[in-house]
């Protein structure tokens, strides 16, 4: 089934409602250790009035039976007593009494001993409490009988407070101490909490600093393993995004910096080059001017010894153009076959180097692979060839590319003198490096010898150059 796009977004709405939405960590674990209070308080309770309520109802049934034998066995004990004095003692021997009360009653229903006293003074339980544990008030009557002679009544009224004021005492006495401990606990609970986020308050000051460019932020391990797990995982990223800050420093100061010493080397190659040429063509112009403007006939050998150097210093003016134009552009990029182009860039070096042999194998690469990875593995090809010669004194260099599983693997190998374990910044190996992870590619040194060995692997594009157009004769 599909999410639709606006899920995450309903999600964050349905968050928001929450209660607790913003608050911090600490508060909402607060919260829930209270809320978790909060239910266990009302099962306790719960349970507390249950209990409560069949305790009474049994102690109360209790007192009601055992003052119920007790009154029959007094009546029957003081039967020989005068009427009046019997029920004057049943009135002082009941008259304290728990969870009952006695009441003597004469034959015409007044009350022995005066009217009923009032409840006896001491701390009771809410109303509230009562209502939910008072079991239902029960009266039982006895007759006071001597001799077959009715002198009054025995009324028994259970009076189920008496249990209920001791049942609130107990569960008011647990109640206070119950909170006082849950409230020490949240205490310490907050404490602690406090005392265990601290690294996450920490990380949260260190990814402000990340989001600011600091990349200077560290953080100590704390104790809790997890966190120092994280801290060490901040730590390695703050350590990365330095490292890439730095490289990028570094590659924005070549960048500015590339362009100026393109045009220094450009200017220096017309002054050295393309100034003598031009002198020697003005002086041959010259020459030639005065041969002929002579009053006699002009000399047809110097003409052509002035033309002949003419026609030499053109051709020296156009290879040094075209060096220019090849190292700015390689024009042959994009319209002859890229295995053509790197056959012909290292015929080129063979030329210049007659003492060093170069070889190349570049039938396994497509035709094209775009400009930028065409210009990639060519400049990388230029550049490493260079190296060879320049600085490794190599009397043999190999290149061979091809394409297979979706990469294009170039390999340059030589038998020089190798790359040094710390290569100079002039090697050029650094734009190498970058020109091919620009591409997300990949780029090695085998700095171990014998000679120089430089592995490149490179994503082969998904948009490539053109493969059916006929390849131009080389």
């Amino acid at each position: 089934m599909p999410v639709p796009d606006d899920a995450p977004a309903a999600d964050d709405r349905r968050a928001d409602r929450w209660p607790w939405s913003g608050w911090s960590t600490r508060a909402r674990l607060v919260a829930v250790v209270l809320l978790i209070d909060a239910i266990a308080a009302l099962v306790s309770c719960a349970v507390v009035v249950l209990n409560a309520r069949s305790a009474v109802r049994v102690e109360t049934r209790a007192s009601l039976s055992t003052v119920e034998s007790l009154v029959a066995d007094t009546i029957r004990l003081s039967d020989s007593a005068p009427p009046d004095t019997l029920l004057q003692t049943l009135d002082l021997r009941f008259k304290v009494l728990r969870h009952v009360r006695v009441a003597v009653l004469e034959p015409d229903g007044d009350r022995v001993g005066g009217p009923e006293p009032p409840p006896r003074p001491g701390r009771e339980a809410p109303r509230w409490f009562a209502d939910l544990i008072m079991p239902p008030i029960e009266r039982h009557a006895i007759p006071i009988t001597v001799n077959g002679q009715v002198l009054g009544t025995a009324q028994i009224t259970t009076q189920p407070m008496d249990e209920i004021d001791e049942i609130w005492g107990y569960a008011r006495a647990l109640s206070i101490t119950t909170f006082a401990i849950n409230a020490a606990m949240l205490i310490a609970l907050y404490l602690a909490l406090g005392r265990i986020l601290a690294p996450l308050r920490r990380l949260g000051d260190g990814l402000t600093q990340l989001e600011h460019h600091d990349y200077t932020a560290r953080l100590e391990p704390p104790g809790t393993r997890e966190l120092a797990v994280i801290a060490e995982r901040f730590n390695k990223v703050a350590q990365a995004l330095a490292e890439v800050r730095s490289a990028n420093g570094r590659l924005n100061r070549q960048l500015l910096t590339a362009q100026d010493d393109e045009r220094r080397r450009t200017a220096l190659e017309l002054h050295d080059e393309f100034g003598p040429c031009l002198f020697a063509l003005e002086a041959n112009a010259a020459s030639i001017a005065r041969i002929a403007s002579g009053p006699a006939e002009p000399n047809r050998e110097k003409l052509a010894a002035r033309a002949a150097e003419i026609g030499g210093i053109v051709k020296q003016v156009q290879s040094v153009n075209r060096e220019l134009l090849n190292r700015l552009r390689p024009h042959g990029l994009g319209q002859a076959p890229l295995a053509t182009c790197l056959d012909l860039l290292l015929r080129g070096f063979a030329q210049r180097h007659p003492g060093t042999a170069f070889a190349g194998r570049f039938d396994g690469l497509a035709r094209g692979y775009g400009d930028l990875v065409d210009l990639t593995l060519y400049r990388c090809v230029q550049e490493s060839a260079t190296n060879a010669v320049r600085h490794g004194g190599a009397a043999r260099v190999e290149a061979e590319a091809e394409e297979g599983d979706g990469l294009i693997h170039l390999t340059i190998r030589d038998d020089g003198s190798g790359i040094p374990a710390e290569p100079r910044a002039g090697l050029g190996l650094s734009g190498m490096r970058e020109r091919v992870e620009a591409l997300q590619g990949t780029f090695t040194l085998d700095k171990g010898g014998p000679g120089g060995l430089v592995r490149i692997t490179i994503p082969v594009p998904s948009e490539r150059g053109d493969e059916s157009t006929a390849a131009p004769s080389a």
